[in-house]
């Protein structure tokens, strides 16, 4: 008897997440009048103990995040700034490589608008978040806000509104399905915010001291104090001037920095970053800029720029000092100019105040120098003579900017789903540029502007070494490595080739034997992701059918895959007595036009892969939870109870094993 409760446990432990639709979240809305046309917006939710609702900033390649969607704007309203959100959790999850943002017991989104038709009586709006436990569930609620009169400012107008959420089943009344708009993204909490803009101003800050030691503007250094010490009347008249002289090269690119925030604002710099399109520009930019690093042409502004801007550095004081700064600026843009580029991209990408303080702590790095060299003349002597060595930093940069463009080019494979710049193709190409730099550094490579290489100093060997170690540390990747040292670069692990590497040996090691419609999924398993082609497939072989109801986002799946179905039994039994069939909730690739339609049970908008899926499970097995495991015979009736997350491998072996000897 002990023994048979011990085997039923794990079953009786996810009995209700089997039984019924799961709502681990409990939603209430409110108004919030603040003048006569402005309102806010307020979605209250109540999470259960033990479960987690995703940010809206949680990392690509992580937990989905939350996406909200305003129906009706046009004519009516207009949104105000960003969805805020409370204070969230950061973690990082080992599972998919990155870090999560995530709510617990509590969470509140807050919108404002304002309204434009002063006839508009309600405002609908929908959400769709990822909530997690030992399962996750992709759900969506739709929102209906009256908007106030007078007697009602500040009270809740929905106190209890699952009858609205359209992942339920045929028992709630639905509200009118959405139509999906652009997704809202919200505003971070202040002190990641400012954690964030902290991180921006140190790598800013770095890039400087980079352009300090390329070929425009390393030899300029001694140049530039002398001129201060040598026109100034006094020692201490010098060092005003070159303060000065270092307060306008700040002032400049600072300027620069709002410039860009100003042109596209400060919210749309931080939407156009997700754009698979804007990142393919970002992409083809650095290439650009890397290509001029390595030798092959110079970015230069007119002549003309820079013979006018000397004329007005030749009328002194202080608007003579300020045009020396920006006639710097002018000349050196050919080594700063790829720099400060692709600082603004990557500052761009974090939005708001971002590139002015990215280019604050650029500039400030920049100009240090100079201040401190006209105060105190004397170190000048133990400055390095320039030479060869300038141009090897150049080269290097050019080399990182290479590495970086790829980063871009890989968030756009990402976003689109296209799959050319998997994990392995990736880190080879990493390999290859770092591999190259390392080459290059130990005197085998030359480039155009590079200077007869006699001997290797210790600080290049140094460099060189360095380098080719981190080489080395990315190989492994190829075949499956985490490769925590560059996790946040990479795409992660699911996003690979095949999960056992180029030359894993799976027992389905070419595409060219797979059945129709079937793929190498996780240890060399034979998968379907197409319900029907996997079921006439067992039909043809006689086998039960193991429906895996999973997702990309889904961290439980990904454990589940990696900790169970790696067990040598497991794995033997999934390889050769089952069809294993995996349906992804929460892939959002469109169907084509003639299979999207309308749930007639859910009311749901059925346009893309996952939301097939979705509905699915809802209506063929009153569930909503991932990861869902149900074993079928031939006729798609159920050979067992189905599981869930089951981390116990003797129980989840022993469910295969029942469900498949009742097949037989």
């Amino acid at each position: 008897m002990k023994k048979l409760l011990f085997f039923l446990l794990p079953f009786l432990a996810f009995a209700n997440l089997n039984a019924q639709i799961i709502k681990p979240v409990k939603w209430s809305t409110k108004v919030e009048k603040l003048t006569e046309t402005e309102f806010n917006l307020v979605m209250e939710g109540k999470i259960d103990e033990g479960w987690h609702v995703y940010s809206q900033f949680t990392p690509d390649g992580g937990p989905l995040p939350a996406e909200f969607v305003f129906k009706d704007t046009k004519g009516n309203y207009e949104l105000i700034g960003k969805v805020k959100e409370s204070p969230y959790k950061k973690e990082f999850n080992d599972i998919f490589g990155v870090d999560e943002y995530f709510f617990e017991k509590s969470v509140t989104f807050t919108q404002k608008v304002k309204i434009i038709n002063v006839k508009l009586a309600s405002i609908k709006a929908k959400i769709d978040y990822q909530v997690c436990k030992q399962a996750c569930i992709n759900d969506n609620m739709n929102f209906t806000f009256q908007l106030p009169n007078k007697e009602q400012i500040g009270k809740e107008t929905a106190t209890n509104i699952s009858a609205t959420d359209t992942a339920s089943t045929s028992q709630f009344t639905v509200s009118e399905p959405v139509k999906p708009e652009p997704k809202v993204i919200a505003e971070a909490p202040k002190k990641e915010e400012q954690k964030g803009l902290w991180t921006i101003f140190f790598l800013a800050f770095l890039g400087g001291l980079a352009a300090l030691l390329t070929p425009c503007v390393f030899p300029m250094i001694p140049m530039t104090v002398s001129f201060f010490t040598k026109q100034s009347k006094n020692p201490g008249q010098g060092k005003r001037n070159a303060i000065l002289y270092g307060i306008s090269i700040i002032a400049i690119y600072v300027v620069l920095g709002l410039a860009i925030t100003a042109i596209f604002g400060a919210d749309a710099l931080n939407a156009l970053s997700t754009n698979p399109w804007f990142n393919v520009f970002f992409f083809l930019l650095l290439i650009v800029f890397a290509a001029s690093f390595l030798g092959a042409f110079e970015i230069m502004l007119p002549n003309s720029w820079a013979n006018k801007v000397d004329k007005q550095a030749d009328r002194g004081g202080v608007i003579g000092i300020l045009f020396m700064a920006l006639a710097l600026a002018i000349v050196s843009f050919s080594c700063t100019g790829p720099i400060v580029g692709t600082l603004l991209v990557e500052s761009a990408s974090r939005g708001g105040i971002a590139p002015i303080v990215g280019m604050l702590g650029f500039s400030s790095a920049l100009a240090l120098p100079f201040m401190l060299f006209a105060m105190f003349p004397s170190w000048l002597q133990s400055l390095p003579k320039s030479g060869g060595w300038l141009n090897t930093v150049k080269v290097s940069l050019g080399f990182l900017e290479l590495a970086l463009a790829f980063k871009f080019l890989s968030n756009a494979d990402l976003v689109l789903q296209l799959h050319l710049l998997e994990r392995e193709v990736f880190l080879a190409i990493w390999i290859a540029v770092f591999g190259t730099w390392a080459l290059y550094l130990l005197g085998k490579i030359m480039t155009p502007h590079d200077s007869p290489l006699t001997h290797i100093s210790v600080g290049r060997l140094s460099l060189g070494l360095l380098v080719l170690a981190f080489t080395i540390y990315m190989i492994p990747g190829l075949f499956g490595a985490p490769l925590k040292l560059i996790s946040a670069f990479p795409p992660p692990q699911t996003y690979s080739e095949s999960p056992t590497g180029f030359f894993g040996n799976s027992s389905v090691s070419s595409k060219k034997v797979l059945p129709d419609g079937a793929e190498i999924g996780p240890h060399g398993l034979t998968v379907f992701n197409d319900y029907d082609k996997g079921l006439a497939y067992a039909k043809s072989i006689n086998k039960p059918v193991m429906l895996d109801f999973t997702g990309y986002a889904c961290v439980n799946c990904r454990k589940m895959e990696n900790n169970v179905w790696s067990d040598e039994k497991v794995l033997n039994v999934l390889k050769n007595e089952v069809v294993l069939i995996s349906l992804y909730i929460d892939d959002k690739r469109e169907l084509p036009k003639n299979e999207q339609t309308v749930s007639k049970e859910t009311g749901n908008e059925i346009t893309t892969i996952g939301d097939k899926w979705t509905e699915f499970i809802i209506t063929k097995y009153k569930t909503n939870t991932q990861p869902f495991y149900v074993l079928i015979n031939l006729k798609e009736e159920k050979l067992n109870t189905p599981i869930s997350y089951t981390p116990n491998i003797d129980d989840y072996l022993a469910w295969l094993k029942d469900g498949i000897s009742k097949f037989k």
